[in-house]
């Protein structure tokens, strides 16, 4: 009987590539105490692309740190393919939204610096040629030996996808890396993330405070709160996407409008009571 319960244990945790289970967090200083998550409860599947939408201050980036090992929760557990992760790992890659790229090395520098990262017995010759791939997928070949300084803040981004991609993880961690693009840039780096993710077979959390930008990418949309998770959103709309194509359809304003309900509460409570906006 043991045997068969621990079989079943472990398809059971099998199931999903993260699980978070009552997960909560404080902030804590010498005066005072602030809780930025409590009692979080998520599984996310293998290939799955999840958006955490929210507003400032809501512990979305929080819930990231825990996510990437850089902090560890007050209370609950984290855990990768059924095993509690105990700090960073090559097994997650994260992604700003303030490049941290390393200003002393190149395009394709700051790539190989990912694949060095990773572990992986190559030679020489075998990370230059895989680090040119990577620097090509997100269109950067002609830039390849520049430096940070000498690119734009887009350019920079597609630098940080290329590495953080370069590691191979299964788990991709993205903290609102488009925030400080410009609108075209940035429609083009969602494009960018959506397709490679998905020839990649990423799983992925994806922070936003942008609606629109959700829809696009995610599979589910997760809406938080202050400290908690308000609602769960399918996304059904089949990638890859175009925003043009799916703007203004029916599915569309329907999910625009459930998540803009979640997102701004007060506005909800304005929309149930009448009040036109």
């Amino acid at each position: 009987m043991a045997g068969q319960e621990g079989r079943e244990t472990e398809i059971k945790q099998s199931e999903y590539k993260l699980e978070i289970k009552n997960v909560s967090f404080d902030y804590v200083d010498k005066k005072s105490k602030f809780e930025a998550l409590s009692g979080i409860d998520l599984n996310v599947k293998q290939g799955e692309f999840i958006c955490i939408l929210g507003s400032s201050g809501c512990g979305k980036s929080t819930l990231l740190s825990l996510l990437s090992g850089l902090n560890k929760p007050k209370s609950g557990e984290i855990l990768v393919d059924g095993k509690k992760i105990k700090g960073p790992g090559v097994d997650r890659a994260v992604v700003f939204q303030h490049y941290s790229l390393f200003p002393w090395l190149t395009v394709k520098g700051n790539v190989l610096f990912g694949i060095k990262q990773s572990g992986r017995k190559l030679g020489r010759k075998e990370r230059s040629e895989l680090a040119e791939r990577y620097v090509e997928s997100v269109g950067l070949s002609s830039a390849k030996d520049r430096y940070p300084s000498q690119l734009s803040g887009g350019m920079k981004q597609r630098v940080a996808v290329a590495r953080a991609l370069a590691l191979e993880s299964d788990i991709l961690l993205l903290d609102e890396p488009f925030g400080a693009i410009d609108p075209r840039l940035r429609l083009e780096l969602q494009e960018l993330v959506s397709k490679l993710c998905t020839e990649h077979q990423k799983t992925v959390v994806f922070i936003t405070h942008d609606v629109d930008e959700a829809i696009l990418l995610a599979d589910r949309i997760v809406v938080m709160e202050p400290g908690k998770i308000r609602s769960i959103h399918k996304v059904k709309f089949d990638h890859p996407r175009i925003r043009e194509e799916l703007s203004g359809t029916e599915e569309y304003e329907k999910l625009h409008r459930q998540l803009i309900l979640a997102f701004y509460d007060r506005v909800g409570e304005q929309i149930d009571a009448g009040v036109a906006l």
